[in-house]
């Protein structure tokens, strides 16, 4: 499908050809572990084995290398299984990279625990300073990493100017773009050589799927992931790839409300005397706040804030919340919210990483945003 489509348009159809034995409109799960050969080696599409390539995961890695402008997608059975094939393909022992001081757990603890003891080494940087990643810098650097917004705190990174420290330095700028999705922004456009996605979350949509990808635009380096990917294992299945497909025919529509609603929600949030500070790169205070909007269609629906009294104060408008769900994820059609420090950032706690006690962090949903609000007041009390 051609690239000059609109992004809702690739959206519904960059990938989901129909099926050319009955026409159907959706692409089918092949749920298949290998396929018959036409003759030793006469293969069929060039499908011999689902670990290698499956078409229904063929079809969503198309459909992701159309929404964030690259030359080749590949969907993972995580997202953390996504970011260990890209650090297994990019680095070797001694090489060092360049993480942010305010990233997802799960992204620290795959460096601090896994590719350290192959290795790896990292520094931690203040990625929303360029100068800062500047000099985090060495000569062994091979990869700089970057979440905007970033998790839990929403940190705004500005992905161009990264991306010429990158280059400068001889080093490929890995972007994080889960919490943007890319209908809200795409980083190989700005400058990056990798994007991450976790498709658990506002790809898929409907909390009922766990998916990674990666998308590049560098033939070699995809054809090095997509070498790594077959080696290790970790694809996407069938099934999850089928409900990621479905997910993201909806994401435009998704994002635009999630926007919509986690504006209200800030706002509310900056008017509440309980509440000390208030995370959005929506707020025109917000730091990044002008870079978000240089590079960004919309802020997304993400809140975080803080709350006087403590982490027992945080976490009790946790436990009040009732339509807002206390859980883990986010990105779904409802609305979560969480305590990062005892909860999705726990692996943190100690390190620079260790986000404060007091805050809060919350998936604003598509639900009306009254009984949003109203849910908020009465959790904070």
């Amino acid at each position: 499908m051609s690239d000059q489509h609109s992004f809702e348009t690739l959206a519904i159809h960059a990938g989901n050809t129909a099926d050319p034995l009955t026409g159907a409109v959706v692409p089918p799960i092949y749920q298949v572990s290998t396929y018959k050969q036409d003759g030793v080696g006469g293969l069929r599409g060039g499908y011999e084995y689902s670990r290698s390539a499956n078409p229904t995961r063929t079809a969503l890695e198309e459909n992701l290398a159309a929404l964030e402008g690259g030359r080749r997608g590949l969907a993972f059975a995580s997202g953390l299984a996504a970011e260990d094939c890209l650090l297994r393909t990019l680095l070797t022992p001694g090489d060092h990279v360049v993480i942010p001081n305010d990233a997802y757990g799960g992204t620290f603890r795959l460096f601090a625990k896994v590719a350290s003891r192959w290795g790896v080494e990292f520094s931690v940087a203040d990625t929303s300073d360029v100068s800062a990643v500047r000099a985090a810098l060495t000569p062994r650097t091979r990869a700089i990493w970057v979440e905007t917004p970033s998790n839990p705190l929403l940190g705004i990174t500005d992905i161009a100017a990264v991306a010429g420290v990158a280059r400068q330095a001889g080093a490929r700028l890995v972007v994080d773009n889960t919490f943007a999705s890319p209908y809200l922004q795409q980083p190989l456009s700005l400058g990056a050589d990798v994007v991450v996605h976790s498709t658990t979350k506002y790809m898929g949509g409907h909390s009922d799927v766990v998916g990674g990808a990666l998308v590049v635009n560098d033939p070699e380096l995809a054809e090095e992931l997509a070498y790594h990917q077959n080696a290790m294992g970790a694809v996407a299945g069938p099934f999850d790839a089928w409900l990621v497909l479905r997910g993201i025919k909806t994401l435009a529509v998704r994002m635009d409300r999630h926007d919509e609603n986690a504006t209200k929600v800030a706002d509310l949030l900056t008017r509440h005397p309980k509440v000390t500070q208030v995370l959005y790169p929506g707020l025109p205070e917000h730091p990044g706040h002008e870079i978000a909007a240089k590079q960004m269609k919309a802020f997304g629906g993400m809140v975080s804030f803080r709350v006087s009294g403590g982490e027992e104060a945080a976490v009790e408008v946790c436990n009040r919340a009732e339509l807002f769900t206390l859980g883990e994820s986010l990105g779904g059609v409802e609305s979560l919210l969480e305590h990062p420090g005892r909860m999705t950032h726990a692996s943190a706690a100690g390190s620079p990483l260790e986000v404060p006690a007091d805050l809060v962090r919350l998936s604003v949903g598509i639900e009306n945003a009254d009984d949003l609000l109203a849910d908020l007041t009465q959790a904070l009390g």
